[in-house]
């Protein structure tokens, strides 16, 4: 099978199957330990941040900063198509207890015009705003990169209010490639920031999130509150340690095979995907004009042993990760092409 459903499919690494066979087995809710201490610090170190915390997912990562940052009732503005916003099953309101208002933008952007006039302040009759979120590089979005001037002006705009901002930086390392920065030019423009060592990067599990020494400690008593401390993780954090020393310049090819596969299924039928909009590892893929539902889709390329994940009613989402090759890519537009067309 060739596997474009995420890029959390892939395998681990010898070398991190080996680190995390000589990993210490610390309890990292008591005493703590020494691996995931080190991770922790290199994460803090690739951000910018004083301090990290290491925990299973992104979807906890961006729910403890939440937690973390926000005032009960307060509200969080967001683009509207953020993964937080539509895939981490409303953990703003159900836990954080927080409100949240979507805010249009262009390819994963806000607008900063509506941005600006969507900040309220905390009066008798309204909670405020409470926190104001970034997604980088945007998944909803096919991989899209925010760009640096663009975070520098939500940032300043938070500034001007008092406001924290976080940065969901679940593929941060894709989007600095992309930039051609560093994950630190990057991060400067949110308070906190978080990125998956799972995601591309090969690691099996984990997300780290960084900001201040006090943020995260205050984060580590919220990380136990909803379940995450991981009592002997050294393993998990042997792996993500060779992932962040290992793996990250290479994610370069991914956004060359992505940019070929796109560029591979405009060749079938512009419609479905204009490879300019790819900057990173995902392609979105819009098959409307077949007539046929995603759904219909992602069955008849199983069929041809190509796997992938319907993202809306017409819509696929391919993603490139380290075990797609050129030769698996190729496939993958010729199952597109013997499939278009068809009644």
């Amino acid at each position: 099978m060739i596997d474009l459903r995420s890029d959390t499919v892939t395998r681990p690494t010898e070398a991190m199957l080996e680190s995390m066979h000589r990993a210490t087995f610390g309890d990292d809710s008591r005493e703590g330990d020494a691996t995931v201490q080190r991770l922790e610090a290199m994460a803090a170190e690739r951000t910018g941040k004083e301090a990290g915390v290491f925990m299973p997912s992104g979807t906890m990562t961006n729910l403890v900063a939440m937690l973390a940052h926000g005032r009960r009732g307060g509200e969080v503005l967001l683009e509207d198509g953020s993964h937080t916003l539509n895939a981490e099953l409303g953990g703003i309101a159900g836990v954080a207890g927080l409100f949240y208002r979507g805010i249009p933008g262009h390819r994963g952007a806000m607008d900063l015009d509506a941005l600006r006039e969507s900040i309220r302040p905390t009066t008798r009759y309204h909670m405020g705003t409470a926190l104001i979120w970034m997604e980088n590089t945007h998944n909803r979005a096919g991989g899209a990169v925010l760009q640096l001037a663009h975070m520098g002006a939500v940032a300043g705009l938070a500034r001007e209010h008092g406001i924290p901002v976080h940065l969901d930086g679940a593929r941060l390392f894709n989007a600095a490639i992309a930039l051609g920065a560093r994950t630190t030019d990057i991060a400067r423009h949110a308070d906190s920031t978080c990125f998956c060592v799972s995601k591309g990067l090969s690691a099996p599990v984990g997300s780290i999130l960084c900001g201040t020494r006090e943020f995260i400690e205050r984060a580590r008593a919220y990380r136990r509150m909803v379940g995450g401390n991981m009592r002997q993780a050294g393993p998990l954090a042997a792996a993500g340690i060779v992932a962040l020393e290992t793996m990250v310049d290479r994610l370069a090819e991914d956004h060359r095979a992505a940019k070929r596969f796109a560029e591979g299924l405009r060749r079938i039928d512009p419609s479905l995907c204009d490879p300019r909009d790819v900057e990173t590892n995902l392609v979105r893929v819009d098959v409307s004009k077949s007539g046929r539902r995603a759904t219909q889709w992602s069955t008849d390329l199983q069929a041809k042993d190509v796997l992938v994940a319907p993202a809306g009613t017409y819509t696929l989402r391919f993603v490139t990760h380290r075990h797609i090759t050129t030769a698996d890519v190729d496939t993958a537009v010729d199952a597109v092409s013997g499939l278009w067309g068809r009644g």
